[in-house]
């Protein structure tokens, strides 16, 4: 059984790891409750710092929790497996197999599908089906996962699926779609073929060669939908999986995801292109930050009028930017930065707890509605990140970006300093949320000086 390493914040371990029956580790006697957060790493993160190794602890934090996830789904295949029909459970039995072959093959390119965020989501929404067909079908979502892991990994493997919704999402690839309802897949290095039960085929000759775009067999019964990679990086413009947004869509309005061909490939990377290309002149640290812990940019169907752009964070999805197109390269940093900072305090979170269970509803300069306290820490921590980029900016090499990012950086101080304030005064907060207003008080009080600051 693979041992797992040990990262910054917590266990990082493989998929042996997560077995039911694998042996939990012996506590040292008289030994001292370990700091689930080093105080270094919590106040570079209250401060909004793009440090490398704050964004590796973070990386190995999510990992973490996405194998605790796996586990607490695998104990409960386990528990439930008597009432399980057989064809339920020979199919769980070859998926895992599947997976831990390849987790054999190439560990990191399985972890990097675990970790992708649409598996988060499915992992979720499992564990949330109640015992029955609802959580069967659960548990047909680990064969994609499966699938994924083995094409990235390069296994040999064929395998027949039945595709009741007509489709099967490879999480951080692609979407199949069989109209047929089976199909037959076969892969070897990467490279898989495909065919329904009428024999029509499609040969896609390896994950990365086969290029994005959609694919269709002869009849057209047959459909191979392949992300597109966005410019300079590994992140993907995912407009097909099925559980990129969750099912009652984004914000009061409930907007949903973009599908294709209406996501506008071409328009988000040209936006793409030119936000990076800012964000690393304006702050190279935060440009790596960004690059690093944004997997997927999920199109959101676009705004009928004037007005911002939407965005929005899942939380069993981070690592994924839900957005409409913004109307522009500056548009798309500040949305980049804001929703990365949502997903470190995600992540921050599920290590240890900021707040308490509460009620109360307070006024926050950014919203018109009134946020409870995890909403006002949620909104000033990604505001804080934006005043730290705007004070960059004032000053930085895109002239047409200082004006804005001045006047922003003006209005946006007073707003997080009121948050702050009823955070601070807030009883809702744990020990360790105490502890992260305070540094998030003193970076606000640092950029109020530094912009102070005569030349």
């Amino acid at each position: 059984m693979t041992s797992g390493a040990v990262g910054p914040l917590g266990p990082v371990g493989s998929v042996d790891d997560v077995r039911p029956d694998a042996p939990a580790p012996r506590p040292v006697p008289d030994a001292p409750a370990p700091r689930p957060v080093p105080a270094g790493t919590l106040a570079a993160l209250a401060r909004t710092r793009p440090l490398p190794a704050v964004t590796t602890a973070l990386c190995a934090a999510l990992h973490a929790r996405r194998m605790l996830l796996l586990k607490s789904f695998l104990v409960r295949v386990d528990r439930l497996r008597a009432t399980l029909p057989a064809a339920v459970r020979r199919r769980f039995e070859d998926d895992w197999a599947l997976l831990e072959r390849a987790e054999r093959t190439d560990a990191a390119v399985v972890r990097a599908v675990l970790d992708y965020p649409t598996t988060g989501a499915w992992l979720a929404a499992a564990l949330a089906a109640p015992d029955g067909p609802a959580f069967q079908e659960g548990v047909a979502g680990l064969g994609a996962v499966a699938v994924a892991a083995a094409l990235r990994a390069g296994c040999r493997f064929t395998t027949t699926r039945a595709l009741p919704a007509g489709t099967l999402p490879l999480p951080g690839i692609g979407l199949l779609r069989c109209a047929r309802g089976r199909a037959r897949l076969s892969g070897r290095d990467g490279a898989v073929r495909i065919t329904d039960g009428a024999g029509q085929t499609l040969l896609l000759p390896g994950t990365a060669a086969a290029g994005p775009g959609t694919r269709w067999s002869a009849d057209g019964a047959l459909a191979w939908s392949a992300l597109h990679t966005l410019p300079g990086g590994t992140a993907v413009l995912d407009d097909v999986d099925p559980y990129r947004v969750p099912p009652g869509g984004i914000g009061p309005a409930a907007v949903p995801a973009a599908e294709r061909p209406y996501s506008d490939h071409a328009a988000w990377a040209a936006r793409w292109r030119d936000a990076q290309a800012l964000l690393a002149a304006t702050h190279p640290a935060r440009a790596a930050e960004t690059a690093a812990l944004v997997r997927s940019v999920v199109p959101l169907v676009p705004r009928a009028g004037a007005g911002p752009s939407l965005s929005a964070t899942v939380r069993t999805a981070p690592g994924a930017v839900l957005a409409q197109l913004p109307a522009d390269r500056r548009e798309l940093v500040e949305l980049l930065v804001h929703e990365t900072h949502h997903t470190k305090l995600a992540v921050l979170d599920e290590l240890v707890p900021l707040w308490r269970p509460g009620g109360s509803l307070h006024r926050v300069g950014w919203r018109r509605d009134p946020r409870p306290v995890p909403g006002v820490l949620q909104g000033a921590y990604a505001h804080l990140a934006l005043l730290d980029l705007w004070g960059r900016a004032r000053t930085g090499p895109a002239w047409a970006w200082r004006r804005r990012a001045a006047e922003r950086f003006d209005a946006c101080r007073e707003q997080v300093a009121e948050a702050l304030s009823v955070l601070a005064g807030s009883d809702e907060l744990t020990p360790y949320g105490r502890e992260f207003v305070r540094h998030m008080g003193r970076h606000h009080a640092h950029l109020g000086a530094t912009a102070r600051t005569p030349g």
